[in-house]
């Protein structure tokens, strides 16, 4: 599929050349991408194995987590930098929680021991009550949906039903019609996981980060949450590998001066210099070479 514009003298624009290039080294590696997105500067191309359907964009959900919680502190209803605690007054809370704020929360650094699982949000009666009820060890790094999920319940508390007031601050003026964003077993969004976009709808999440919370000439949420998601890097132990040594709020930093949304089996937004890659995918054990190979592909353009 090209629907990349060309430039007036007829040669193929950058980003077509790039999605190409793209495409082969996807197919050399037998890397399993629903599709890849290329934006630069004002010129897009993309390529599809498959129908461009609505799936789950895992992990790269905790961006527009971001996004909706800077949406809510630019209007005034929310404060990042407020103990989760103010928001969620009647749960227990674990020793040293009570100075856990919400900006903790989604960089990961609560110090609340809750490692991952396939079933977290059926273990528990109530997930975010579970996880603020134990301790917290300070500011130690561990990677877990059952944070961001605490933080837009917090978030919830201020906005109310979070996909619904998504739908007119965010969701509507990018034209992404009602995404699902699937629930716990009590009604809440997964938050770190479960919504469910085409890859072109997640090319426009990638857009308006690129542009710094502009989209079309219309500001949707300010510079300071976008900037969020990749400055003042989170450091973690030197043995981490490269690929996740240092996380901001949401993003990953690298490869070399790259950073990007990475979600589970290859949902992936890049970002370097003018440029975002969005790559769809069911092939997680390949995606952090891809996202190597991404990285160079833009580097070799002149990114």
């Amino acid at each position: 599929m090209d629907d990349s514009p060309t430039h007036q003298n007829g040669d193929m624009s950058r980003a077509q050349m790039i999605v190409d290039r793209l495409v082969a080294i996807a197919e050399e590696d037998d890397f399993a991408a629903h599709a890849v997105h290329v934006l630069i500067d004002d010129e897009s191309a993309e390529y599809h194995w498959s129908e461009d359907d609505r799936r789950d964009v895992h992990s790269a959900a905790k961006g527009v987590c971001v996004l909706a919680i800077g949406i809510a502190a630019d209007d005034g209803l929310f404060d990042v930098d407020a103990p989760v605690a103010a928001y969620l007054p009647d749960f227990p809370l674990g020793q040293g929680v009570e100075g856990v704020t919400v900006r903790h929360l989604l960089q990961m650094t609560s110090g609340i021991d809750f490692p991952w699982s396939e079933t977290m949000m059926t273990d528990w009666p109530d997930l975010a009550r579970e996880f603020l009820s134990r301790p917290s060890r300070g500011r130690i790094f561990q990677y877990s949906n059952a944070s961001t999920y605490t933080a837009m319940r917090a978030l919830q508390s201020a906005v109310g039903d979070l996909p619904r007031w998504l739908d007119e601050k965010l969701f509507r003026p990018l034209a992404i019609d009602a995404p699902e964003w699937e629930r716990c077993p009590n009604g809440w969004i997964l938050a770190g996981g479960g919504l469910h976009l085409r890859t072109t709808e997640l090319a426009r999440i990638g857009q308006l980060i690129r542009d710094d919370g502009l989209w079309q000439s219309q500001r949707i949420v300010s510079s300071r949450w976008v900037q969020a998601m990749h400055i003042d890097w989170f450091e973690r132990e030197p043995e981490t590998g490269p690929a996740y040594r240092r996380y901001a709020l949401s993003g990953w930093a690298g490869p070399n001066d790259a950073w990007r949304l990475h979600g589970a089996y290859g949902q992936l937004l890049v970002f370097l210099g003018d440029a975002v890659v969005t790559i769809t995918a069911n092939d997680h054990f390949k995606a952090d070479r891809m996202v190597e190979r991404v990285v160079t592909t833009l580097e070799q353009s002149g990114n």
